[in-house]
């Protein structure tokens, strides 16, 4: 079997989808997205394809070695992003040849569906009770929020007290035994996280998620001893490289790689894989379309410390398309009481409608995220 084409399709509302073509007819999909640079990501995929045009798509873990290592600079979102679309792609190939599911390949799962959480309150939390509380309603026992808004380094009480009637309000809405996870989303500087991750301490939350940027990592030696709620960061770091510190300085409870941006399927189940020897729990980002949640639920399937899945059906940022607008066999992502099975079909265990992706293609999008500032003019985190 030889690779013979591979094209990116564009398509709203901010992700991009990857068919790679065989001569034996089998086509594997994968999703390489970095949000507000999908150009970026697919013109990557295109440099890259140059290497794999007339290779055998089996071969993933040579084809995954060569893609990384073969250019001198090598790693960060654009690049880590294109290969994990790659990587997707060539595994739904390999279990669509061989008539077995991902989880199967990578030695069979050890669950058979995972906790799911929903997002509520947008941007700019607001309404978090009563969009928590439908969350509840439609099933989930879990729900993530942004925190805050926008944060100086050194910001007033005010905004602290926002932050905190915020999530009073929500576990005030849905009660004691309902996951809450709060995301700084590196909005917050230590002097403000320092503060927050304390106050926040009696409402018994299920995680902070990246109380500073990643690349404030050394804070978290600062932070971690104030509070007994568990620690979530990972979406901005890409290989087992990046996750390395993180891990061996243990200051974090719970990693959160992207499957379409940590290099697909062969890095983030080695990613996983060297949490759990540190004892650190799994919980995948995951806010984009069906073939991300689908390759993330086949890692899933076989890491013993994944515990909770996001994924993004609902979310305020799929305005013009949803999760499942895009696959034939949406049944296959089965909501049931808070948990989403895990697709067995071969491959990925989707079937992609073409014809519907090339439609929304010719549509396209340019998302970019929000550009905030302060009151004083200066550049805010989003």
């Amino acid at each position: 079997m030889k690779i013979t084409k591979l094209t990116t399709y564009i398509v709203p509302p901010r992700w991009c989808f990857l068919k790679i073509e065989t001569d034996e007819g089998v086509v594997g999909w994968g999703e390489p997205v970095v949000e507000g640079r999908v150009h970026s990501v697919a013109a990557a995929v295109e440099e890259l394809s140059d290497y794999l045009i007339g290779k055998d798509p089996r071969h993933i873990e040579d084809h995954w070695t060569v893609l990384y290592r073969g250019g001198f600079y090598r790693g960060g979102a654009i690049h880590m992003s294109a290969l994990a679309g790659i990587d997707q792609a060539l595994w739904d190939i390999k279990g669509k040849a061989l008539g077995v599911s991902v989880s199967q390949l990578l030695g069979g799962p050890v669950r058979d569906s995972i906790r799911v959480y929903s997002w509520i309150g947008g941007d700019r939390p607001a309404d978090t009770a009563a969009a928590a509380k439908d969350a509840v309603a439609r099933g989930f026992t879990a729900v993530k929020m942004n925190g805050t808004e926008e944060l100086q380094f050194v910001d007033s009480y005010e905004k602290v007290e926002a932050t905190l009637a915020n999530v009073a309000a929500v576990r005030a809405a849905v009660g004691p035994h309902i996951g809450i996870g709060v995301d700084f989303h590196g909005r917050v500087h230590k002097p403000m996280a320092k503060i927050l991750v304390k106050e926040l301490e009696p409402y018994k939350l299920m995680f902070i998620e990246e109380p500073v940027l990643s690349e404030n990592y050394e804070a978290l030696k600062e932070l971690a001893p104030l509070t007994s709620t568990p620690i979530a960061l990972g979406e901005r770091l890409y290989s087992r490289w990046d996750f390395k510190r993180v891990l061996s300085e243990g200051y974090v409870d719970i990693i959160q790689p992207d499957v379409s941006h940590a290099g697909g399927i062969t890095e983030t189940r080695k990613i996983a894989t060297m949490a759990e020897a540190y004892d650190v729990a799994v919980a995948l980002h995951c806010p984009l379309g069906p073939i991300a949640l689908a390759a993330c639920l086949q890692v899933d399937a076989v890491s013993y410390n994944a515990f909770i899945q996001e994924q993004s059906l609902g979310i305020h940022y799929n305005k013009s398309n949803d999760l499942l607008d895009y696959v034939k066999n949406p049944e296959v992502f089965a909501y049931d009481k808070g948990y989403v099975t895990i697709p067995q079909g071969p491959g990925l265990g989707i079937e992609i409608n073409e014809e519907y992706v090339k439609e929304r293609a010719a549509v396209g999008h340019r998302w970019r995220n929000p550009i905030w500032r302060h009151k004083d003019g200066s550049f805010a985190e989003w």
